[in-house]
């Protein structure tokens, strides 16, 4: 669209200036003295000529245009109010000489309708637009053409054509303003603003066929990986997680695609396989107090003076601390977020150590006097301390250890005992489910495994995290960091 606005816009320009051309040659000839019944015209067909007088009586034209009204209703004198030469007498030989001519042009002029035969169009005077049929200065000061657009009937033809028309004023030998209009065609111009539409309208639909084809194509083969991964997913829906999505060879975006895919795959299948073992763990470790509770009630069934009211009590607590704990990891991996609130972690950690009884061990504590505030949930904290001091107090020798402090916008908690400690290898497994590096140990002594595992998410889901150190002189210290708001 953009080319042909242009291409037009180039052929008026040349028209415009073929008929300023004209009318200068024209004008040039008038003042140089030539007789205005003698002027030679162009073809009237391409380039029509008419001369007119300030009050409208065309002077002189081509035989197409002789006899008719102005072809254009723009110009130096278009008022129909003389120049500045109107107050000096005319020439009478000049007024003898042309008084038949005026005469029937006059009566013609009176005579003729508008039939289409001059439609006036917009103007330009030196570069500023003219409104149509506006009125140009009487005298002209300048020798600048007026250029504007007429649709004229020239020749056989049965209906107007189109042209560019130069208006310039000129004046006669005898000192008679007069004015110069010439046309230029713009049926050629139009003519070929239309063959390159066409032209491009016929061009552009084997190109638009021949691009969508290729596009076709192309886009198949680039999709071609991706129908790949989508038929191997619809695979893998089906419950095989160890397979995975082919990557194409090329490092493009497909690729990329198919890379993340498989990773996502990998996680899938690491949590449905923890997942799974987490059941299988917890079904063993629920059918231990089970099994327990029920060989000691059918001792009692069969032997009532037999029965171990204290054993069958701490299988029941045992087996209510499991399902609390399980019912607690079930609620962090649901995503459940602490409630928030305000707790005091000093006020926390002294009131949990005061109600502790039956320690194995001392607990020894170093907290600050003032209050040190966080955000979460007092309950879920609680569980967190518990657990520590529950783990150190089966792993220390003579006594565990408690302090708190606010470093750098956190509250550090650190729980430590003088035992044996925790290997490097396994400070990151021991916060695993189901996981006790002493396997020696009776279940009733170590517990479930579960209450580290249990620290971690607690700890993560208020914002912090949890690190095994060596104690000093030796065993292990659990440091808690948990960010202070604001």
């Amino acid at each position: 669209m953009i080319v042909l606005v242009v291409l037009r816009d180039n052929l008026v320009e040349s028209a415009s200036t073929q008929a300023e051309h004209t009318a200068r040659d024209i004008a040039d000839r008038i003042g140089r003295g030539a007789d205005l019944a003698t002027l030679r015209f162009p073809d009237p067909d391409d380039e029509p000529v008419q001369i007119v007088a300030p009050d409208g009586r065309v002077l002189a034209a081509d035989d197409e245009l002789r006899g008719r009204r102005p072809m254009a209703d723009f110009g130096p004198y278009a008022s129909g109010e003389p120049g500045s030469d109107d107050d000096e007498p005319e020439d009478d030989e000049d007024d003898n000489d042309n008084d038949e001519n005026d005469e029937e042009a006059d009566a013609d002029d009176a005579d003729e309708e508008p039939d289409g035969d001059a439609t006036p169009g917009s103007a330009t005077v030196a570069g500023i637009a003219a409104a149509p049929g506006s009125a140009v200065a009487a005298a002209p000061s300048t020798t600048d053409a007026v250029v504007g657009e007429a649709y004229l009937r020239v020749g056989d033809a049965s209906t107007p054509d189109h042209f560019r028309v130069a208006a310039l004023a000129a004046t006669t030998a005898d000192g008679q303003p007069v004015t110069v209009y010439a046309g230029a065609a713009l049926d050629t111009a139009d003519s070929a603003v239309a063959d390159a539409r066409r032209a491009m309208l016929l061009g552009l639909l084997p190109v638009l066929a021949v691009v969508s084809v290729v596009t076709w194509f192309v886009t198949r083969r680039a999709l071609r990986p991706v129908e790949a991964i989508r038929r191997e997913l619809a695979e893998i829906m089906h419950g095989d997680l160890s397979r995975r999505v082919p990557e194409p060879p090329a490092r493009d975006e497909i690729a990329l695609l198919a890379a993340t895919t498989n990773d996502t795959l990998a996680a899938l299948e690491e949590s449905a396989d923890r997942q799974r073992r987490f059941i299988a763990d917890a079904a063993h470790e629920l059918r231990s107090p089970i099994a327990s509770l029920r060989a000691q009630l059918e001792v009692a069934q069969a032997h009532p003076d037999l029965l171990e009211l204290e054993g069958l009590l701490g299988d029941t607590v045992r087996l209510e601390h499991l399902a609390t704990d399980l019912l607690l990891l079930a609620r962090l991996d649901a995503g459940e977020r602490p409630r928030p609130g305000r707790v005091d972690i000093a006020a926390l950690v002294a009131g949990e150590l005061s109600r502790r009884t039956g320690d194995r061990v001392p607990v020894e504590t170093a907290l600050p006097d003032e209050p040190v505030v966080l955000t979460g949930s007092g309950t879920q904290l609680a569980r967190v301390l518990g657990n520590l001091v529950d783990n150190a107090q089966r792993h220390t020798a003579t006594v565990v250890q408690v302090s708190l402090e606010c470093v750098d916008g956190a509250a550090v908690l650190v729980v430590a005992d003088d035992g044996t400690g925790v290997p490097e290898a396994d400070r990151e497994r021991i916060f695993q489910r189901f996981v006790r590096l002493d396997e020696a140990r009776s279940r009733d002594e170590g517990g479930a495994g579960l209450g580290l595992a249990i620290v971690r998410d607690v700890v993560e889901r208020h914002g912090g995290s949890i690190r095994v150190e060596n104690g000093v002189p030796g065993g292990a210290r659990f440091v808690v960091t948990i960010p202070l708001p604001g």
